[in-house]
């Protein structure tokens, strides 16, 4: 360095042209750099395209960087600096440019993973587990290729980590459970972003995100439920939007002994299709369906009728939107909804058998 300066000192004109070809190189590498991304905008907004968008958010910055270090480079190489120097500087340059380009790869890879987890048909949903995998792969790469320009021999590190990751793995055995079953239920399916599920345990809900730990679930009173991934493996799932969104439901009816019953199962389709063409949800196809089920009961002949409705959240409003329907349809035709009742008999005690046994 002292060599370099003292060199500088004597000769302050070998500056110049490192100067110039950095000046002349930032210039026209900054004029490239705003027609690519004036280009890439007008793309975008001709073709409304969403990876357009991410590539142009995600380039802006970084173009920048990559546009200095290339003027320093091409200054470096111009100028009268030892071999040795111009190395250094070069190596440096590069690892500059390798870690920019992952930092820029990461935030590419990430945000196109939810683009084609949320929007190409038949793709799982993403999750924040795989987005953080498809990152934290993109990171390892990185890193591995900024040590070999560096010069660092990565074969031993490899080995190293191999070696101390079997520890790793020991002392943090229950992370490690939430991890990889986290990893499962994102990869398999079963389990998607935006399902409704309910656990043997009770637990039920909107899945709202799977993370490298616990699997997020919104309840429909907006409470949000944390279940650890190892516990969802093991649980058994209810998953009300597969194979289809679609449920089927029921409303069991009550009606007096002296109702006619088949005058009641049509009475109950017509409320039923009338319900199917304006209830919010309610599907008229399949079409509804009455039975007498569960029949002879107590005090009333009971009457089931069987819908579908289009997903799970549905069904508490179609319910209660039926029911008043059935119940002012009812009143109409004078069926009777039969209030519980009980037969008792009382039998008289005999008094000479009272008097035998006191």
């Amino acid at each position: 360095m002292e060599k370099v300066l003292a060199a500088l000192a004597r000769r302050p004109a070998i500056l110049l042209q490192p100067l110039i070809v950095f000046a002349v190189t930032m210039a026209v590498a900054l004029v490239v750099r705003r027609l690519f991304l004036r280009a890439l905008a007008a793309w975008n907004a001709r073709t409304g395209s969403r990876f357009g968008r991410i590539l142009g958010e995600a380039l802006a910055g970084p173009t920048l960087i990559w546009t200095f270090i290339l003027a320093i480079h091409f200054a470096v190489e111009s100028s009268e600096l030892s071999p040795k120097l111009v190395g250094w500087v070069a190596t440096g340059l590069l690892v500059l440019w390798i870690l920019s380009f992952t930092i820029v790869s990461m935030r590419i890879g990430g945000n196109v993973v939810r683009h084609v987890g949320s929007q190409a048909p038949g793709a799982l949903g993403v999750t924040t587990l795989t987005q953080n995998l498809a990152q934290l792969a993109i990171l390892v790469l990185g890193i591995l290729l900024m040590l070999k320009a560096a010069g660092a021999n990565i074969t031993p590190i490899l080995t190293a980590l191999g070696v101390g990751g079997l520890a790793v793995a020991l002392a943090l055995q229950d992370t490690l459970s939430n991890l990889f079953a986290g990893f499962y239920v994102a990869v398999a399916g079963q389990v998607r972003i935006g399902d409704y599920i309910r656990l043997n345990t009770g637990e039920e809900g909107y899945v709202t995100d799977i993370t490298w730990r616990s699997t997020a679930i919104r309840a429909l009173s907006q409470n949000m439920i944390i279940v650890p991934n190892a516990k969802l493996g093991q649980a058994i799932v209810t998953n009300f939007y597969l194979p289809d969104k679609r449920i089927a439901v029921s409303v069991q009816v009550p009606v007096a002994y002296d109702s006619d019953p088949d005058r009641v199962e049509k009475v109950l389709l017509e409320v039923a299709m009338e319900g199917a063409r304006d209830i919010p949800g309610m599907l008229a196809e399949p079409a509804p369906a009455v039975a007498f089920d569960p029949g002879f009961g107590d005090f009333a002949l009971g009457f089931t009728l069987n819908f579908q409705v289009a997903e799970f959240v549905n069904q508490f409003g179609a319910r209660n939107e039926l029911r008043k329907r059935i119940l002012r349809r009812f009143r109409q035709e004078g069926i009777r909804i039969p209030y519980p009742t009980r037969t008792v008999h009382i039998e008289a005690s005999n008094p000479s058998a009272d008097a035998a046994h006191p």
